[in-house]
Formats: structure tokens, sequence, C-alpha cells
């Protein structure tokens, strides 16, 4: 579970364009924290510290408290506006956090172990089918990551969801079936994720309709 990062920010007056130009041109990114029934606050953050901030793992995973002077706010990063030109952020939108919610959070994977991996270690191809598992979170128990070991597997094999040791309170937002995260294929293929058989599965039962009809013409 990720740590609270506390921030300072300086709430501002007024809200818009010109206001936050303002801001950008004194060395600050506005930003706005919205949500838990409270009204909207528009803040301001030196610039220095959001560039560090935003560049490390887990910026929509991690709960911030930001001190705006005249409280403290717990909140969850929505949304980084970025500069298309000089990827210099612009906004930030926060979410209030109250310690009682649970929270729809896209958690990121990653894979240990990859070089005592039987599969990988004679070439096969790890294919990962999700980067990120949404899941059902309390506040206070966030994972920054999900973690896949794949230590013993070999080819042919899958890591579902099911395999994953989830903290306490935290479930998959998909709930009515046991889904892949990754599988292990030989280097030519020959193990599909889930999409693939979909499709395949539905263009098999195409051809097959196509067949029956011509068999009884």
């Amino acid at each position: 579970m990720s740590e609270n990062t506390l921030l300072s920010a300086d709430e501002r007056s007024r809200v818009g364009k010109g206001s936050a130009r303002a801001a950008r041109r004194a060395g600050k990114i506005p930003a706005v924290i919205y949500g838990d029934k409270k009204p909207a606050m528009g803040i301001e953050l030196e610039a220095r510290v959001i560039r560090k901030l935003i560049h490390e793992p887990g910026i929509f995973t991690r709960l911030l408290d930001i001190d705006t002077g005249s409280g403290k706010e717990t909140v969850l990063t929505r949304d980084i506006q970025m500069h298309p030109v000089t990827d210099e952020p612009l906004h930030l939108d926060f979410l209030r956090i109250s310690r009682s919610a649970t929270l729809a959070v896209a958690v990121g994977v990653e894979f240990i172990n990859e070089d005592t991996c039987p599969a990988l270690k004679i070439g096969g191809v790890l294919n990962v089918v999700r980067h990120e598992v949404e899941l059902n979170c309390p506040a206070t128990a966030i994972p920054e990551k999900i973690i896949v070991d794949l230590e013993g597997l070999k080819i042919g094999d899958s890591v579902h969801i099911s395999a994953i040791e989830l903290p306490e309170g935290v479930t998959p937002t998909i709930a009515d079936r046991d889904f892949t995260i990754a599988t292990l294929a030989s280097p030519g293929g020959g193990v599909k994720n889930e999409e693939e058989e979909a499709a395949e599965a539905g263009a098999e039962g195409g051809e097959e309709a196509a067949a029956s009809e011509a068999d009884e013409e």
C-alpha cells in the first residue's frame, strides 16, 4: 500500500484562463480539488514539485495530503493536462477522498522472476493481456502495483486474477469471470488472449452456420 505524500498549495481566489496563466508565469501549476459533496476548490502548487511528482510510479493510485493553508485535503489524482508540445503539466484535477470511501482504481501490473521462468528460458514469449487491472479499493488500502510471479511457469500456462494475492478488502471490478492477465506462448505464438479467442469463436460460429445453410440447400 502506498503512503500519503504531503504537498503544500495556495488557494486561488479566482479561476479561469487568466488566473491559470498568471499562476504558470509565477512558477505554479493550477489545479482543482472536487468531490466528497463539498464545493470545488481552486489551488496552485509549485511547478518544480509537480514535475517531479507526476513522473514517479503510481501517481494515479497514490493518496496525497494537500495542505492549503486553511486545512488539509486527502486527494487522489484524477487527471493531468499536459502541453501538447513541451509535455509540461498545465493543470491537475484532484478528487477528495474520505477515509471510509471505496474507489475504483486502475493499478499497474509488474512481472517478476522472468529469469527463472522455464517458458522464457527456452525462448517463449510473455503475452501481457492486461498492463493494468481495475480494482475496488478502500481509500486506505490502494496497492501501488499488482505483482505477477513468473517463476515455474511453462509454455501454455496462463496467469489469471485468481492467482494474484490482493490486499484485504481489495477486489477486481470484473467479478463475473476469472480473467487472464498474461499467457506464456511458444515463440511462434500458440496461446491467445481472451479477445482473440472470442473473435475466433465468433468467426468459427459464422462459418459453421454458413456450412449448415449450404448443406440444407
